[in-house]
């Protein structure tokens, strides 16, 4: 059942978003202030934990039950060589992640996360962008109700994760067409493409630009022309996460152009969101910018799966630990800062 009747019932749905918990977030800061550290010495840490209990609404965050959700789509543009990979991968990688035979599967398990693998439609690629919208309005509106669907209510935090052999290839786009500068700006090498496939990646995702030239201002039309079935239930699954309160960790390039969007739709749609690291490729550390998401890991990734945003969530844990764990100067009888 498609949740979303038609572009203008998700239109609306991106519009109206509810405000985080500002109490929560105070209740935090008070504790920070009394625990034994010099107050902000643990940086970026403790903005961490305050934005946890902001959409949690806990003064008390908890990250006992995470969720990992990654999302596969096969693209149409492939054909067009875009990819130092075939297509056939895609559906080969979501049979190596149910045999927990990928690194997400391993980092899952160590970042204490439930993953879960969503595949849509592996047999029907997109439609080629070049040549017509990669999606049509029914088939969008479907991918974006299977994301905000597939999110489980009860989660402390999601991480949205992608996996689709060409996904680069319409992440540049989709960033291209939102923010402007052409493929120039946002195009890289995604999976290792040579010089020649980067030159081809780039002319194919100008070619798009024009084609779909006349919707450029509509991002919702944006994403469903030069998008995928992947990249859309990542926009259904962070907007059913803030529709339901719940921070999300943003993997890399392809998650941040999927809910691109909804911030050009509403500036502040992404507050609930964190990204977790800044991938190698070329348009990512460029479109975060953009969405004002500063990442909280640099370890030159691009492999994509939510295993950038996995390792991200570690950090999270140990941000969570220290606000949790610290004693108080008065229960450990240290003389505070004015004493």
């Amino acid at each position: 059942m498609t949740r979303f009747a038609s572009t203008a019932d998700l239109r609306a749905a991106c519009l109206d978003l509810p405000a985080g918990h500002a109490e929560a977030a105070a209740e935090v800061a008070r504790r920070e202030g009394t625990l034994t550290k010099p107050q902000g010495s643990l940086g970026r840490l403790e903005e961490m934990v305050a934005w946890l209990a902001l959409w949690q609404g806990r003064g008390t965050p908890c990250l006992d039950n995470v969720e990992i959700l990654v999302f596969a789509g096969n693209h149409g543009v492939t054909a067009q060589g875009v990819s130092a990979y075939p297509a056939e991968v895609t559906a080969q990688m979501v049979a190596n992640f149910a045999t927990g035979g990928a690194a997400i599967n391993q980092l899952a398990q160590v970042a204490g996360a439930e993953l879960r693998v969503i595949a849509l439609d592996l047999d029907h690629p997109t439609a080629d962008f070049t040549a017509g919208p990669a999606l049509d309005e029914n088939a969008f509106l479907e991918c974006v109700s299977s994301g905000y669907e597939a999110l489980s209510r009860e989660a402390d935090l999601v991480v949205l994760g992608d996996m689709g052999i060409g996904n680069t290839t319409a992440a540049a786009a989709t960033a291209a067409a939102l923010f402007g500068g052409g493929a120039e700006r946002f195009t890289g090498h995604g999976t290792g493409i040579g010089e020649e496939g980067f030159q081809r990646k780039r002319d194919v995702i100008d070619a798009a630009l024009a084609k779909h030239s006349a919707i450029l201002g509509d991002p919702l039309r944006v994403a469903a022309a030069l998008g995928g079935r992947e990249l859309a239930a990542i926009l259904g699954g962070a907007l059913a996460a803030r529709h339901s309160r719940i921070p999300v960790l943003l993997d890399g390039f392809v998650c941040a152009a999927a809910v691109a969007p909804l911030v050009k739709l509403r500036a502040d749609a992404l507050d609930h969101a964190l990204a977790g690291h800044r991938s190698a490729e070329k348009g990512h550390g460029l479109l975060l910018e953009e969405l004002g998401l500063p990442p909280l890991l640099d370890l030159g990734m691009r492999l994509g799966e939510g295993s950038g945003a996995a390792v991200a969530l570690l950090i999270l844990r140990a941000a969570l630990a220290c606000h949790t764990g610290m004693a108080t100067f008065a229960e450990a009888r240290v003389l505070g800062k004015d004493a």
